[in-house]
């Protein structure tokens, strides 16, 4: 009853995207994507669904990203067959998810998404029974918790996300059918919502993030309408789950365009429900924060576009970085010798971390690594510099020495001196390891003799 109350309220954000009554159905010969462009097997699955009865297209960001000329990652298809009925039809298919059941079918490694039409979620007291809905479930701030209430072909259009991921491509006729003016907004580059942008947020907070990716990835801008709302609801995102943040932070940061898709989730203030730690050390050193990780985030867009591998554990241990040195000075103040504070620092800010974007241990162990070499980096003597150039991490701990250098940190040349002791041979480097004892206080030699010969030599 409150929702429907709050539907009849005019939103203070404008008017809601246009909505159409009937497709605008555009014919092969006026659109330039091809059959041939899609997926062999995507292709395979909406004849075969249509071959037993029911209607089926290829969906979405295929479709979008064909019409822009972009290679798609993946086939989804839509279809009016219920999930149980796509699996009756595949041998190779299997169902998955329960807030919103899906079909997987499998070609090897290739897995085309089949997705039955939706309806709309609010008390849709004469939607078709027959179409074999099930109810849905929201939560009291509006978020959807189960969407498996199914519709026809134009219900579904309507309850997309994206004015330009609900187009649906015929791979029989070659017709587009466009429920949206998607077409019209991929000619104008806007990223638009379907519906009340408050409301389709409240829904799915995560579609603020969506908004900004698509965004950074087309090169597009978010219409004004759909934009307007979402600095004052980006704190949704705070209920949303933390598993599922990391993978959409994986979409935002690690699609070749991060850089753009840090600026704007900074502009929408989204960064920092994903990011709080760091959010606050932006506020206290902005200058030394936002170089660290803007230039952590080019090498990462370089480094996709050159097609070379990337690793998240490396870019969240530069996102977090900037967050470390103030809890480890408030250890080292109650009197924790350094390096003990920096790995106690680093476990508390991981562990507050893991509560809005739950970073898995194969990323987060190797983060720790990289961070607890640090100073150890900065350790020579001895055989130690030999050693850690053997250590598995060495190469990423020395590649994150020079983005501390490169945003500011004064390191006294520690970049300078490992990049020339990987470069030159055995005799230089011995040089290079008696020129640092020879550079050190007699004093402290004289502190390090003294520390050793009680332990019988034995290293702390």
């Amino acid at each position: 009853m409150i929702r429907k109350l709050l539907k009849k309220i005019p939103s203070p954000f404008g008017r809601p995207a246009h909505r159409r009554t009937t497709p605008a159905i555009i014919p092969a010969s006026q659109h330039a994507l091809k059959r041939s462009q899609i997926s062999r097997n995507a292709v395979t699955v909406v004849e075969r669904l249509q071959q037993a009865g029911y209607q089926a297209f290829a969906v979405g960001g295929c479709v979008r990203d064909l019409l822009l000329d972009m290679d798609p990652k993946d086939y989804d298809v839509a279809t009016s067959a219920t999930p149980e009925q796509v699996r009756a039809t595949f041998r190779n298919c299997r169902l998955i998810g329960r807030r919103f059941k899906l079909a997987h079918v499998y070609f090897g490694r290739e897995i085309i998404e089949v997705a039955t039409f939706r309806a709309g979620h609010a008390d849709d007291s004469d939607n078709d029974a027959d179409l074999g809905r099930e109810q849905s479930l929201q939560s009291e701030s509006g978020r959807l918790l189960r969407d498996n209430v199914y519709g026809n072909l134009e219900q579904d259009a309507q309850r997309r996300d994206f004015t330009i991921n609900a187009l649906y491509y015929d791979v029989c006729t070659g017709n587009i059918h466009d429920y949206a003016n998607g077409v019209q907004d991929i000619r104008n580059a806007r990223v638009r919502l379907i519906g009340d942008p408050v409301q389709r947020y409240q829904e799915d907070p995560v579609r603020m993030l969506r908004a900004v990716r698509f965004a950074a990835k087309l090169d597009f801008e978010i219409e004004p309408h759909s934009a307007a709302p979402i600095a004052e609801l980006a704190e949704l995102l705070y209920d949303i789950p933390a598993a599922r943040l990391f993978d959409e932070v994986l979409k935002l940061l690690l699609s070749g365009q991060g850089e753009r898709t840090f600026e704007l989730l900074l502009h929408y203030d989204l960064f920092a429900p994903l990011f709080p730690d760091t959010d606050e050390a932006i506020d206290e050193q902005p200058d030394y924060t936002l170089k660290l990780i803007r230039q952590a985030l080019r090498n990462t867009d370089e480094r996709i576009r050159e097609e070379r591998p990337v690793t998240p554990a490396f870019l969240f241990a530069a996102l977090l970085w900037p967050a470390l040195p103030q809890r480890t000075r408030e250890l080292e103040e109650q009197g924790i010798p350094t390096i003990p504070a920096q790995q106690q620092a680093a476990h508390e800010l991981l562990a507050e971390q893991c509560r809005h974007t739950a970073i898995p241990k194969r990323f987060s162990l190797p983060l720790r690594e990289i961070w607890d070499m640090q100073p150890r980096l900065e350790r020579r003597n001895g055989r130690r510099a030999d050693q850690l150039l053997e250590h598995p991490r060495f190469r990423a701990a020395y590649d994150f020495l020079l983005l501390r250098e490169a945003a500011g940190e004064d390191t006294g040349g520690l970049g300078r001196w490992w990049t020339r002791y990987q470069e030159v041979g055995a005799d230089e480097r011995r040089r290079m390891i008696q020129q640092l004892s020879s550079g050190e206080p007699a004093a402290k030699r004289s502190r390090q003799r003294r520390k050793r010969k009680p332990s019988g030599g034995a290293e702390h």
